[in-house]
């Protein structure tokens, strides 16, 4: 098993379950309020390349504040803005093993968008291509569990993980069309993923 973790707040599972039913007060509060307008997709777009472009510009105060290299790369991926800081030797081997400054950068970022728009960020941001990697090692680490509950008939528990990891984790038990559901509190909440029925 690779111990690597980076903290990427994703949405966590908990935060997307919505209760079967509303209660009758609930469902006619609900409908009292106006709905949020719909952003378009070019609203959607041009928003998100604003928080890519306010991100680029923290990102290279910061990296010539610390005198370090590296260029930034700015993208939209899905419904998230996503910045790269590339050729960075140096920060990318800070960044090694785990992840750990890659964490506090995108959190440092994500704050710097917000104060700037005054919305909440769910910008990605990568080092030297260190995020697709750990995804690809996490992906490796499903496929195995999946195997495992295959042949066992068995739940089968993982390590913890922070929400983008059981984020993945979730993908490809889905894509192999497994049943898998994240367990546990805090630090300690991992992924099961159960053989199927």
């Amino acid at each position: 098993m690779n111990d690597t973790t980076i903290d990427n707040p994703e949405v966590d599972e908990r935060d997307q379950e919505q209760p079967a039913e509303l209660t009758d007060s609930a469902a006619s509060a609900a409908s009292a309020e106006p709905a949020a307008p719909v952003e378009s997709a070019q609203e959607r777009m041009r928003r998100l390349e604003e928080e890519g472009d306010i991100a680029a510009d923290y990102l290279e105060e910061l990296l010539d504040i610390a005198d370090l290299d590296g260029d930034i790369d700015i993208d939209v991926d899905g419904d998230r803005a996503s910045v790269e800081i590339a050729s960075a030797d140096q920060l990318a081997r800070l960044n090694r093993p785990k992840g750990e400054l890659l964490d506090a950068l995108q959190e440092l970022t994500r704050l710097a968008v917000q104060t700037r728009t005054g919305n909440r960020s769910r910008l990605m941001l990568d080092i030297g291509g260190f995020r697709a990697e750990h995804k690809k090692s996490l992906e490796s680490l499903a496929d195995d569990a999946i195997a495992e509950a295959k042949e066992t008939g068995q739940p089968v528990p993982l390590k913890p993980m922070n929400p983008f990891e059981r984020k993945v984790v979730h993908d490809v038990a889905k894509r192999e069309g497994l049943r898998s559901e994240s367990d546990g509190d805090g630090k300690g909440r991992h992924v099961v993923i159960y053989p199927s029925a």
